[in-house]
């Protein structure tokens, strides 16, 4: 097959989508789309290499918002319906309210867009879907409790992408969740993989609803599922 993979900036299942992708890859030729919080959020979690490993050729390119500008040409493809299957997962609840309410101003959002008109089914995996709370996995944190203000912060001195905030906090625009900082502080001030619970807004999960209506698309709980529906 050949499948347009789209991934969005929600960190819930985020680490489940990649897995799915690097197994996709191995049998079908797949395109991975990236939208900006997209690119920043792999990053934050230590995964954006893995998604590069899988890309490089024809139909196996890694598209980004950035890269393909405004007009998103690589989603033409879609439209001309050169691909069987396009997969969103994670789905941000905004990526989702956008394409309930028709809007196409992102990568992904247009991808979804183009498949509707190339006849081409979209499964997605909405990260707002069921009522009540969820748990999910936070990148790389400072626990300011465990901190001892220490004059030379050595996670900071780790740090090669200048990530650290001695005494305050982890700037994630820059952290690539490598690691290092987790690994050379002495009093365990950093955290990696905490779980937080989470609560599901009313409005993002009756838009999520709505998505069942558009025609091509097909809601799953998460990507696994989607794997399974594949196999």
């Amino acid at each position: 097959m050949r499948i347009a993979f789209a991934l969005t900036g929600a960190g819930h299942l985020l680490r489940e989508s990649v897995q799915v992708v690097e197994k996709l890859a191995k049998n079908h030729e797949v395109t991975i789309l990236l939208s900006g919080a997209a690119c920043e959020v792999l990053k934050m979690y230590g995964l954006y290499e893995r998604i590069e490993r899988i890309t490089g050729g024809k139909y196996r390119e890694l598209a980004t918002d950035l890269n393909q500008k405004f007009s998103y040409p690589i989603t033409g493809r879609l439209s001309l319906g050169k691909y069987d299957l396009l997969i969103v997962s994670p789905a941000t609840a905004n990526t989702v309210s956008k394409i309930v309410y028709g809007i196409a101003d992102t990568l992904v959002t247009n991808a979804v867009a183009q498949a509707g008109k190339g006849a081409v089914k979209t499964y997605m995996v909405p990260v707002d879907i069921r009522p009540g709370p969820i748990d999910t996995v936070l990148p790389s944190k400072m626990e300011l409790s465990k901190c001892k203000n220490c004059k030379d912060c050595v996670a900071a001195l780790a740090c090669n992408q200048g990530a650290i905030i001695p005494h305050a906090e982890i700037d994630l625009t820059k952290c690539i969740g490598c690691g290092l900082c987790r690994n050379t502080c002495p009093y365990d001030a950093i955290s990696e993989g905490k779980i937080i619970t989470i609560y599901m807004r009313d409005i993002d999960i009756e838009n999520t609803r709505k998505l069942t209506s558009i025609d091509e698309i097909e809601i799953f709980e998460t990507p696994e599922e989607i794997l399974e529906r594949l196999i």
